[in-house]
């Protein structure tokens, strides 16, 4: 049985292809808010995070009543190093809004949004957005996004093929881009005619697969998911099929549905809506929750393994404990084992004989956004250089290669063509759209660590750069380590402006005049390829004889400062990011000079 009074939707596309942006709209034009309910743009991302980097790191839900039907929607992540969050919550919805760029067309994350809807059975209906930029081509667009569905084998929607054009900021959608509405509403026509109502078990036991996690400081943990089959009400005992085939008995404290931007608190709901549970101390994402006397386990959600690995541990330098309030092994520990309840694509273990962590994930990216959290809730730790997870398939090691797409002005393309290549990747195709190259490279993901800084250096800041992971291929050759140096303190102090001002001729220095420094950090790039122990806290040493031109006016230039991940693609094997709430650090693992010679002559 289907429910034809709920539409359960989940929009996806590639980062910046205006997801948020066409939600917000949705919420403007459905004239159940008042405006000072509808503050700002991007109104779903609400995460600090979120806001200064203007990316959706989580997928949020959302409910709106049109033409008396109930639409959940879903919004998600669009970059790949969050690509666990669109995995788990296709799982909720019935159908999917495909959104792409008129300018720029299906991009890497594009085609992995739409396999994994495609693999849930979800209908696709396809939106070329930004339909008003100077550069559009939506027609151009749309039969690339034909083409796309045709590469991912989705014949049955081919013949049905659903399309909309719209602009999320100009506030519009229509079938002709040439043709200019005054609204939304087609778009939510097209989604109530063509997306199906959930399939319903009504009468059969509660069946409901946990997809999502929140957290409350007052009622611990938030289960949230579909209702497969059934009905779920308040007060209910339930059993919650785990992993193992192990069941636990809970009773559910409070019931929500999802309304406007929020939640309203209900006695029951019946199968086909999403659902916010309260009450379960111990459920995981992929939990089954079903009736007590009838337990009956959906299959649990499997999400595609981490490709990058990095090591965390205690902050251990001289400095450790004076801005954090978190700084012991057993804080760290427990932070990164509760992250791991609702971050599904994250994997961490404890190393043995020692008192560190390997954290893997799916990027860069996903992990420095953990790091960033944890600093800002007041721990301080030390991180390690990204390293990729290698596998062993019939006798032969194989590393996970990416596919990287680079957007560059035509007349920049041979510095992007020389990095890529001296990092082993492998131009697999390139067109030319209007003054731009649109380059595609097959290319290791160890030889994309950072390569984004050196593209946008190269390129004085014109690269747009994508990526997505491909697969697991035989390990090609040596990757080429940093260029340069760096310059290392040999001393605890405070920097002074005469050392620096030696040393700012032959580096690139990291730390300014009166900066505090210890013995072991970084504090400079070095021209040359050898690492150097300096001195940055040395003084003019004061006589009472004066000579022309030995007080020469010191100019400082100003320090590099690197932001988290900069200085994690920055680092090599033998540093780490020292993380504390109000600064990042480079440092070397052994501080002292003596210990890194005697690592040195073993090697």
């Amino acid at each position: 049985m289907r429910r034809n009074d709920i539409r359960n939707i989940v929009i996806i596309a590639h980062v910046d292809h205006g997801k948020t942006s066409l939600v917000d709209c949705l919420l403007h034009q459905s004239g159940q808010f008042r405006e000072s309910q509808l503050q700002g743009d991007c109104i779903l991302d609400s995460n600090d995070l979120e806001r200064e980097r203007g990316i959706t790191i989580l997928a949020k839900n959302i409910a709106l009543q049109y033409k008396g039907v109930k639409i959940n929607i879903i919004d998600t992540p669009g970059h790949a190093d969050f690509g666990g969050e669109v995995e788990r919550v296709v799982r909720m919805a019935d159908g999917a809004v495909v959104l792409i760029d008129a300018a720029e067309g299906p991009m890497p994350q594009t085609r992995f949004v739409l396999s994994k809807a495609l693999e849930s059975g979800l209908k696709p209906i396809v939106v070329v957005n930004k339909i008003d930029r100077p550069d559009a081509q939506p027609h151009h667009t749309l039969e690339e996004a034909f083409a796309l569905l045709m590469e991912l084998g989705a014949d049955e929607h081919l013949e049905d093929f659903k399309y909309l054009f719209a602009s999320g900021r100009e506030g519009y959608a229509t079938t002709d881009p040439e043709i200019r509405t005054d609204s939304m509403q087609p778009l939510l026509d097209m989604v109530l005619a063509e997306i199906p109502g959930p399939e319903v078990e009504v009468d059969a036991p509660l069946q409901m697969l946990v997809t999502t996690l929140d957290w409350s400081e007052f009622v611990g943990r938030i289960a949230i998911g579909r209702l497969q089959a059934g009905t779920v009400k308040k007060g209910q005992t339930i059993a919650l099929m785990k992993s193992g085939d192990r069941i636990t008995e809970s009773r559910i404290q409070a019931l929500y549905v999802f309304d406007k931007l929020g939640r309203t608190e209900v006695d029951s709901s019946e199968a086909g809506d999403v659902v916010a549970i309260v009450g379960i101390s111990d459920v995981e994402i992929g939990d089954t929750i079903c009736h007590r006397e009838h337990p009956r386990a959906l299959p649990r959600l499997t999400v595609d393994e981490p490709t990058l690995e990095m090591v965390f541990t205690i902050n251990s330098s001289p400095f450790a404990g004076r801005e954090g309030k978190y700084v012991t092994n057993r804080q760290l520990r427990e932070r990164l084992f509760k992250e791991l309840e609702k971050n599904v694509a994250l994997r961490v273990r404890q190393i043995e004989n020692s008192d560190a962590f390997a954290v893997s994930g799916r990027g860069v990216l996903h992990l420095s956004v953990l790091i960033e959290n944890m600093r800002r809730e007041g721990y301080e730790l030390s991180v390690g250089k990204p390293q990729v997870i290698l596998r062993t398939t019939k006798g032969v090691t194989e590393e996970p290669f990416e596919s990287l797409v680079v957007e560059v002005p035509s007349e920049k393309l041979g510095p992007v063509m020389e990095l890529v290549g001296a990092r082993r990747g492998e131009l697999e195709e390139m067109h030319v759209r209007g003054d731009f190259t649109h380059a595609k490279f097959n290319i290791p993901a160890r030889g994309l660590i950072g390569l984004r800084t050196r593209l946008l250096n190269a390129t004085q800041g014109t690269a747009v750069v994508h990526h997505r992971y491909s697969g697991y291929k035989p390990v090609t050759g040596e990757v080429p380590h940093r260029a340069n140096g760096v310059y290392i303190s040999m001393v605890t102090g405070k920097a002074n402006a005469y050392s620096l001002n030696t040393l700012q001729d032959r580096a690139d220095l990291f730390v300014t005049h009166n900066d505090e420094v210890y013995e072991g950090q970084v504090v400079g790039e070095n021209a040359r390829e050898n690492d150097l122990a300096v001195n940055p806290t040395k003084e003019k040493k004061l006589t009472n004889m004066r000579a022309s031109g030995s007080d020469e006016n010191i100019l400082l230039k100003p320090p590099r400062k690197m932001d988290l991940e900069t200085a994690l693609e920055y680092i090599e094997d033998d540093e780490l990011v020292e993380v504390t709430p109000s600064s990042i650090r480079i440092r070397k693992m052994l501080l002292r000079e003596n210990d890194r010679r005697k690592e040195n002559r073993k090697g």
